[in-house]
C-alpha cells in the first residue's frame, strides 16, 4: 500500500513541477513577446493572441494546481 501510496506522491510532485514550469515559461514567453511586439510595432490583434495564449498556460496550470490540492486534501 505505501508503494502505492509513494507511486501517487511522485505523480503528484511531477504534476506540480510541471504546472510551475508552465506558469514560470508563460509568463517569461508572454514579457518576452510583449517587448518585442513593442520594439518592432507589431499589431495589436497579435499581441492579444500573446495574451490569450498565456491566459490559457494559466487556466491550464490553475486546474492542474487544483486537482493536486483536491487529491491531497481526500487522501
Amino acid at each position: 500500500m505505501t508503494r502505492k501510496r509513494d507511486s501517487d506522491e511522485r505523480r503528484l510532485a511531477l504534476q506540480a513541477r510541471l504546472a510551475a514550469m508552465v506558469m514560470a515559461g508563460a509568463m517569461l514567453a508572454w514579457m518576452g513577446l510583449q517587448w518585442l511586439g513593442g520594439q518592432l510595432n507589431w499589431d495589436a490583434r497579435f499581441v492579444f493572441l500573446f495574451d490569450f495564449a498565456a491566459l490559457a498556460a494559466f487556466f491550464w496550470a490553475l486546474v492542474v494546481t487544483w486537482r493536486i490540492w483536491r487529491h491531497r486534501r481526500n487522501n
